[in-house]
């Protein structure tokens, strides 16, 4: 039965995904927070391991006691070369999110202000004075508001920014034989069938029996289900594997734009993880920015007066991203011979600096220069024109 009584609360959370936990969590760490009330909502409980992220640092973090597994190495591959990358002075760390889920949800039980409830959003609307959020069940009011909950109608119905999608079906297979070398990840495999897409497996092996072994395009259109399938087992073979058990699957599809997401935050509603653009565009990595962004998020949070829309500043990272973008929707055969010019002889610790958004001008034309030039000039040209 709906709560007659409306329920006001500082800040409330449509949705529960990485961005979402991570700024709630600091802001407990922060210890700043502890007289405001906190609502947390979304449909799902959060129960189950629904994704793996990784990510690469050079220093410890705060999530160091759920890594699950840390690669010193990576492999990267196309039709015509190998290369191992020596990934020093970074790590590439794997996170399981329900490891992720535990964690925050733990620290989260030991603080009263905060409550968790189970319920689906189905309205919000902004106020003069405040925020209200409809559920199913229930109705509350805040006065601020972060939203993780992706409308993909926002993006889809126009036409400015291209949008692609990271999508994927990954196995977490044990085989019979001992065939993966557990001290090296499989960054991106480009020696698959292109199709005429940007097509890599993605190999995360925990053990020589172990791995999360990941058929990803970064591309418009989304598969049948059985081809993804299809092509893992077709790489589990090229592999020499012929007997192993599936002990998980995950699949998801990430968005992958320069669309302005932040436009749309207002003076009392911040759009925080994919849904506010926090997901980075040209590769669908998302766990590193969210941790940069939440942290300059908490300490936005702290200023005595502020207006959500205010937070989000575009750098010139934005505008590479949206170069590369323009390249892959209109020519997406082209994904292998980019990453591959990128990886057959850049510096992959500089290479994962550029992609963190963390490199000066002059080491981003190091790593751009790369790049093939004609595609990129063509892009240039395209945008300004646009």
């Amino acid at each position: 039965m709906a709560s007659s009584q409306i329920k006001h609360f500082n800040y409330i959370f449509t949705g529960t995904g990485l961005a979402a936990l991570m700024t709630i969590y600091k802001m407990v760490l922060s210890g700043k927070f502890a007289d405001k009330s906190v609502l947390l909502l979304d449909e799902n409980q959060k129960k189950t391991n629904d994704r793996t992220w990784c990510f690469w640092a050079e220093e410890e973090t705060i999530w160091n006691s759920i890594i699950s597994k840390r690669w010193d190495s990576a492999l990267f591959a196309s039709k015509d070369f190998k290369r191992d990358l020596a990934l020093k002075p970074y790590q590439y760390n794997q996170i399981r999110s329900l490891d992720f889920y535990n964690f925050v949800f733990e620290a989260l039980s030991k603080h009263s202000n905060i409550t968790f409830l189970k319920e689906k959003v189905t309205d919000i609307n902004e106020l003069e004075t405040h925020v209200f959020v409809g559920t199913e069940e229930n109705r509350y009011t805040c006065d601020h508001l972060f939203n993780s909950i992706y409308t993909k109608a926002f993006v889809l119905s126009q036409t400015k920014y291209p949008v692609l999608q990271q999508h994927f079906v990954g196995w977490f297979v044990k085989t019979e034989k001992e065939v993966f070398s557990p001290e090296e990840a499989t960054f991106m495999d480009f020696s698959v069938e292109q199709k005429g897409n940007t097509r890599f497996m993605y190999v995360l092996p925990t053990s020589k029996t172990e791995a999360l072994v990941e058929y990803t395009l970064f591309s418009e259109k989304l598969l049948p289900k059985e081809e993804y399938e299809k092509e893992i087992q077709l790489y589990l073979e090229r592999l020499g594997i012929q007997k192993f058990e599936i002990q998980e699957k995950e699949q998801g599809s990430i968005p992958m734009t320069s669309y302005l997401f932040w436009k749309k935050n207002t003076k009392r509603v911040l759009n925080i993880g994919t849904a506010g653009g926090w997901t980075k565009a040209s590769t669908g990595f998302t766990f590193r920015n969210s941790d940069k962004k939440t942290s300059e998020l908490v300490e936005f949070l702290q200023k005595d007066t502020f207006k959500m829309y205010s937070f989000y500043q575009k750098s010139r990272f934005w505008f590479y991203d949206l170069l590369l973008l323009d390249i892959l929707y209109r020519h997406n055969e082209l994904g292998s011979a980019i990453f591959s010019s990128l990886f057959r002889k850049g510096n992959p610790a500089l290479i994962f600096k550029f992609l963190d958004e963390e490199t000066t001008l002059i080491e981003d034309f190091r790593v751009i220069l790369k790049c093939p030039k004609i595609p990129f000039i063509k892009a240039l040209f395209r945008v300004i024109l646009r």
